[in-house]
């Protein structure tokens, strides 16, 4: 289930897994490429932390995003923000006319996968 704000009110949305696996992949390869960025060896050691401590499977990643998001966090502290960041651009780039305009000022990386996911879901649904 996502939650979507909408003109100030909040609409939620359940998209099935299967219609955004496309989105998953695409995701994933974007975290992969952020992590990446860090040099091999601490992409190795980010994804083992990932899977031992905090239980989450590389594969797992686009369907847990809070919680990948609080293991960055947990990880590098104020310095999540950067790999967020990185990420967003590299998903981005992945997407092409993708453009997120958050309600309020501050955009937050699971409201911007979120809603990344959502615009590929209706991209790609039959008018």
């Amino acid at each position: 289930m996502y939650s979507v704000s909408i003109n100030g009110r909040v609409s939620a949305l359940k998209l099935s897994d299967s219609s955004n696996s496309g989105f998953d992949e695409l995701f994933l390869e974007a975290v992969d490429e952020a992590i990446a960025s860090l040099g091999d060896s601490c992409k190795q050691a980010i994804y083992f932390n990932l899977e031992e401590t905090f239980k989450i499977k590389k594969h797992e990643i686009p369907f847990k995003v809070e919680e990948f998001v609080n293991a960055i966090e947990a990880i590098f502290g104020l310095g999540a923000k950067l790999i967020e960041i990185q990420i967003m651009k590299c998903l981005h780039k992945k997407l092409g006319d993708f453009r997120y305009l958050p309600d309020e000022e501050e955009l937050t990386f699971t409201e911007y996968v979120t809603a990344a996911k959502m615009l590929d879901h209706f991209s790609k649904s039959p008018t």
